[in-house]
């Protein structure tokens, strides 16, 4: 066990039982008592001294489902352990959250601890509202061995420490493939992107449900995010990524094998084996549905989407005999990864107002919560499955659920400020998809490192992004010829302003020690 997070509540306990013992005299005795009177120093007759009230702590962040406090067994169990009143208010929608924080800081309203995205991490710092953690690391260190050292980089800006990222995520995205369908057009699960092309093809033109109509297709997915293990393939990064390569952080965009990808997207979509729908793909359901319900064979896809019991149900109840089995990556002119996973992306960013400090009762009972939920087998445990030995029990060294843990602890994701050991969680949540999380979890991706770019002033990237989406489905549509690359390149970096973006993430990056190799 890590006896670093109960460290402010091991001091106040010890506190309190020397000041006892102090009471209770060196000699181990009580003085005698007089005949018909307390003895000298004796306070069983005086009044005992008033518990300490509980320090209030307000924590802000989006999220759904958190319980009436009064039902909130996360809560008490939290307040009992601290000492404090936690007051957790959770916004539904992350634009009216933005919006009530922009408010709250505005007007100096503070809450004691809130979620931030880099976007408000930067304003909110540049502005000097936000506490800077440095000078606070070694008081926060059971929450730094817990989310790791990179992770302060998640929350850093300009060399100063502003917010505490959850500990890091896990990939869930692989190629989804129907083995049924491998089987009735006679072929076997591809393992190079050629392969891959000619599955889709065959899914397309060869009646693999067997139903005599020219209804089903290959490949589907979310835009052009169907491809990302293309762009993998040909090892550079998704459209927009940076990440190291050779020793050097480079930019997808200028790297030459990326053209090389788009060709070969544009191989597959010529076939007409992709979804005819795939730009308008906008949210996982709508392609995900295809698959369920028989339209298309390939899917890229997040294992939850596809092996979680409902899901699962929806297929079977299509066709009892459908199978959908995960492909590893795929080899092709670049190597072998799964695409690319953002490493610098996080699921939660928390920060607590400069303000704090004229207040160090809260400011200490904050660090004190973060550091328990970042202690393994007490706070931790707690926002991870609930109370042991009525949510959870462990057994061997494992953590085995009862039947109130999933009926009770639905919610208990909006106190893992700090995050959670994925895995693990993972394993213990969702135990008969074990070998698909692992699965997905050990492929070979390109690191992405855009997490830790922040966008810097004069560059609107919701204009830069529409432009590099409508322009890529060009060239793979054929509707703009491949030709015309460099061109495109051009308006972005001038029209769009990308060049200041590059730029300023090659700087940001190697001031944080990317390709310095």
């Amino acid at each position: 066990m890590n006896k670093n997070g109960k460290a402010s509540i091991s001091v106040a306990l010890s506190t309190i039982l020397l000041g006892g013992a102090v009471l209770a005299g060196c000699s181990g005795q009580k003085p005698e008592a007089p005949a018909g009177g307390a003895a000298p120093g004796d306070s069983s007759k005086q009044e005992a001294p008033a518990p300490a009230k509980p320090v209030k702590l307000e924590v802000i962040e989006t999220g759904s489902g958190l319980p009436a406090p009064d039902q909130d067994q996360i809560k008490q169990e939290l307040d009992k352990a601290l000492g404090i009143e936690m007051n957790l208010t959770v916004y539904a929608s992350g634009d009216d959250y933005k919006n009530q924080l922009n408010v709250r800081m505005a007007s100096g309203n503070f809450p004691d601890m809130f979620a931030v995205d880099r976007a408000q991490l930067k304003q909110y710092a540049e502005q000097g509202l936000l506490l800077d953690l440095t000078p606070y690391k070694d008081k926060l260190k059971t929450t730094i061995d817990f989310i790791g050292e990179d992770s302060i980089k998640k929350g850093s800006l300009n060399n100063k420490f502003y917010a505490v990222a959850k500990a890091p995520n896990i990939p869930y995205n692989t190629f989804w493939v129907r083995k049924d369908w491998l089987d009735k057009v006679g072929m076997k699960p591809p393992t190079t992107i050629d392969e891959l092309l000619e599955v889709s093809k065959a899914f397309a033109e060869k009646d693999p449900d067997g139903n005599g109509k020219k209804d089903t297709f290959g490949i589907t997915g979310g835009k052009l995010g169907a491809f990302n293990p293309i762009f993998g393939s040909f090892g550079v990064g998704s459209p927009n990524n940076f990440y190291e390569k050779d020793g050097k952080v480079v930019n997808a965009f200028y790297d030459p094998a990326f053209k090389d990808a788009l060709a070969f997207i544009k191989k597959i979509i010529d076939t007409g084996s992709v979804d005819p729908e795939l730009l308008s793909n906008n949210s996982t359901p709508q392609y995900q549905q295809k698959g369920i319900k028989g339209q298309a064979g390939i899917m890229w896809i997040d294992w939850p989407n596809v092996t979680k019991d409902e899901f699962a149900a929806q297929i079977k109840a299509v066709n009892p005999n459908a199978e959908w089995i995960q492909l590893p990556a795929l080899q092709g002119p670049g190597g072998q990864f799964e695409a690319s996973y953002d490493i610098g992306g996080n699921s939660g960013l928390y920060a607590i107002p400069k303000s704090l400090e004229k207040t160090p009762e809260k400011l200490n009972k904050v660090i004190e919560l973060l550091n328990y939920v970042s202690t393994k087998d007490t706070g931790s445990a707690l926002v991870q499955f609930g109370i042991k030995g009525k949510h959870y029990n462990v057994e061997n060294g494992k953590v085995v659920p009862t039947e109130l843990m999933a009926k009770e602890m639905n919610y208990s994701w909006l106190y893992q400020f700090t995050g959670r050991p994925e895995m693990e969680y993972l394993f213990v949540k969702f135990a008969k998809q074990a070998p698909f999380i692992e699965f997905a979890n050990k492929q070979p991706r390109i690191k992405a490192l855009n997490g830790f770019v922040d966008n810097p002033n004069g560059y609107n990237s919701a204009d830069a992004l529409r432009y590099i989406d409508e322009e890529l489905a060009k060239f793979v549509y054929g509707k703009r010829p491949l030709t015309e690359y460099d061109a495109f390149l051009k308006t972005l970096e001038t029209s769009m302003n990308y060049k200041v973006y590059v730029d300023a993430g090659m700087k940001q990056l190697a001031d944080l020690g990317f390709g310095k190799k």
